[in-house]
């Protein structure tokens, strides 16, 4: 089941390329990262309220309140400079190297969560990184 919730997660991926390249013309970059951050602070809080997850907020841990803030930063950063990305570039070039982030992602949850890495996971990863240097160059 897991992989029918990745293919959304793709599908609204590539629909958030499209509407934000539409949408950011002629309109600070920062300022419509902001409006972007309100409208999903709304959507997720409002999904929390409705499916009863804030019964859960007293369990978090501070280690949970540490790594979900930090997370949330790398998330603000990573949408700050994606959207800068999308107005300076083609959405065919950016999208796709901003998705460099997947083969990122092995190789850091190999050294920081201990995550064996497959010959898979590895082939996959050199896949993405060369097909993001054929876009680059």
């Amino acid at each position: 089941m897991w992989w029918i919730y990745a293919l959304l997660s793709a599908l609204f991926a590539a629909l958030t390329a499209i509407l934000a390249k539409i949408g950011i013309k002629g309109v600070n970059t920062d300022l419509a990262t902001a409006i972007r951050t309100v409208v999903i602070l709304l959507v997720a809080w409002g999904i929390v309220f409705t499916r009863g997850g804030i019964d859960s907020l007293p369990a978090l841990t501070r280690q949970n309140w540490l790594f979900l803030i930090l997370s949330g930063v790398a998330t603000g950063l990573s949408w700050i400079f994606y959207f800068k990305a999308l107005q300076l570039g083609k959405v065919s070039q950016v999208a796709p190297v901003d998705k460099l982030s997947v083969a990122i992602a092995i190789l850091l949850s190999v050294v920081f969560l201990g995550e064996v890495l497959t010959w898979k996971a590895a082939l996959g990863a050199a896949l993405i990184i060369g097909g993001t240097l054929v876009l680059i160059l």
